[in-house]
């Protein structure tokens, strides 16, 4: 069995790659050779499989989660999200003994913000999922007194 990440998968078309651990060409990933639910599967995926020869070059087979996927797992510094400037506290008050402040935004403003972050890090996310996450970040937000309004 070879271990790679799922480097993309169109659920709609029913196909992907997969990149293996161990190098090599991205291996063709098709719907029909997961064993696991396709809604398991979104880049950054890790996964096991066999590695057969297509018509167009290696295909992957048997494809299920790798054992080490069943952990919780830390996203490759590129998909972090880290917290937006506007919401970094300012350390250059802390010295004179002030509290830390932030700029404080309207419900709008930081819901664009927060919009806008999560298309430019986490692209893997469905449009519903960066609702959900963005009402709860702006109640999150509201209840600190982060945003306005």
């Amino acid at each position: 069995m070879a271990i790679g990440k799922v480097v993309r998968f169109d659920g709609v078309r029913g196909f992907g790659f997969i990149k293996p651990e161990l190098g090599g060409e991205d291996v063709f990933l098709h719907a029909n050779d997961l064993l696991i639910p396709e809604t398991s599967v979104r880049s950054g995926t890790s996964v096991e499989f066999e590695i057969e020869e297509g018509d167009r070059g290696p295909k992957a087979s048997s494809v299920r989660l790798a054992e080490r996927a069943q952990t919780p797992m830390t996203p490759p510094p590129a998909m972090q999200l880290h917290a937006p400037t506007f919401l970094r506290t300012s350390t250059a008050t802390l010295e004179g003994g002030e509290e830390p402040t932030c700029d404080v935004l309207s419900a709008a403003e930081y819901s664009f913000e927060v919009t806008e972050l999560l298309l430019n890090s986490a692209s893997w996310l469905t449009g519903e999922q960066i609702t959900q996450l963005r009402r709860q970040l702006i109640e999150l937000s509201r209840s600190h007194g982060w945003v306005k309004g």
